[in-house]
């Protein structure tokens, strides 16, 4: 490559409290070449690096000054289903409108859930999500939470099309992803469950153990057949009990599980989250499980079949009043959980890039501030709100700053 093109291609950012790996880093750097990481460092070495400056002698007008702000890896949601007013369930110009929105909170990377539908239908689905993943990087795949859910912890699926797995099911669904189904919830203790579990952990999903009547045993017998996930913590499954543990006690105690945990203020609350950062720590992954309201105005939503009430910003269904999805974004449970909960800010960031990159197999190229990886990146100020976002190497509109 020559140096003019390696100059039009880099991008750098400099004096920021770099945030990667579990660790804050003051007065770092990172250069960007293309849609990868070229460098990273810390002090003025930035001045030396290609592209970073001009003739004059004075930065490039690729460079920018963070001024002492957090930069951190691009986030990754592996658990959303929708924003912007669209769900991922309505087809492509949908999925655009609703990564965008959460694009400009700093999520740079998702994985598209898609709720409870008939299994051919949802097939179809997948197979679109699919053709999107190849065509664009910001889409890692599928998440299917559902339809092999129990009926007593259904949440906001509709109980008439939750059934336990069968071959065909497992079969058509696995064929329809084509190798891009990144994780898939199911319900161990369904007739066939656990060879559910078995079957797709050996086609390359995530297996995800949630929506469930699940007791810490089974939950425990789910993980040793290869489940890795536990769908959003303390949510539509058995809680801690002194004398009945539960699937989030199974997941704390077994190295390799992620733990998924919404952390809205609604689902969860702060003491629960604390408690279990301290009980899996590196293993939690922030999520949103967002559907269509996220970054839109209170009203009547559709999440699947089902109809969704939004007011003051929380999502339940119409009928019944169980807590549907929620109206979050990555940067907003980033601010919760250190604010109000008080993780520690390397350990939040962690949780909402490195670990749930790697919980759906991207642990090698997404998550992380290092050469190689990709070159998306996240600029917040003191109180943790989006300032700039960078996804593949190039600056996104944000709702703060264009």
């Amino acid at each position: 490559m020559s140096d003019d093109r390696l100059i039009h291609s880099t991008r750098l950012i400099h004096s920021a409290r770099l945030v990667d790996g579990g660790t804050v880093v003051e007065n770092g750097w990172v250069r960007f070449d293309g849609d990868t990481i070229g460098a990273v460092g810390t002090g003025d070495g930035w001045r030396d690096e290609p592209g970073a400056m001009d003739a004059a002698g004075t930065a490039s007008s690729t460079v920018t000054d963070a001024a002492g702000a957090w930069l951190t890896p691009g986030f990754v949601d592996i658990h959303v289903h929708g924003g912007g007013g669209a769900s991922f369930d309505d087809g492509p110009d949908a999925i655009a409108r609703a990564l965008e929105l959460h694009r400009r909170h700093g999520t740079t990377r998702s994985v598209l859930s898609l709720v409870t539908a008939p299994v051919p239908e949802l097939a179809r689905r997948v197979r679109e999500v699919a053709a999107l993943t190849a065509a664009d990087p910001r889409i890692l795949g599928s998440h299917l939470e559902g339809p092999f859910l129990d009926v007593g912890h259904k949440g906001a699926h509709d109980p008439a099309l939750l059934r336990p797995a069968t071959r065909a099911d497992i079969d058509l669904l696995v064929e329809a992803a084509a190798g891009t189904l990144r994780q898939i919830t199911i319900a161990p203790e369904l007739p066939g469950g656990m060879d559910a579990v078995r079957a797709f952990s050996a086609a390359g999903a995530a297996v995800a153990v949630g929506h469930t009547a699940a007791d810490y045993d089974q939950a425990l017998a789910a993980f040793d057949a290869g489940a890795s996930i536990l769908t959003h913590a303390f949510n539509a499954m058995p809680g801690l009990h002194h004398r009945a543990p539960g699937p989030v006690a199974a997941a704390a105690r077994t190295p390799g599980v992620t733990l998924e945990i919404i952390n809205d203020g609604v689902h969860v609350h702060p003491e629960m989250v604390r408690i279990a950062f301290a009980a899996a720590p590196g293993r939690m992954a922030l999520v949103t499980d967002a559907m269509a309201a996220a970054g839109s105005a209170d009203g009547d939503y559709i999440l699947g079949s089902l109809d969704v009430e939004v007011r003051d910003g929380v999502a339940r269904l119409a009928g019944g009043g169980s807590i549907a999805g929620s109206t979050l974004t990555l940067d907003d449970a980033l601010r919760r959980a250190v604010l109000e909960v008080g993780i520690p800010v390397a350990e939040a960031v962690r949780a909402l890039t490195e670990t749930p990159a790697a919980a759906v197999g991207r642990g090698g190229d997404l998550g992380r501030l290092l050469p190689g990886y990709a070159a998306d990146a996240v600029l917040l100020d003191a109180d943790f709100r989006v300032v700039r976002v960078w996804a593949a190497g190039a600056p996104v509109s944000t709702s703060v700053t264009a």
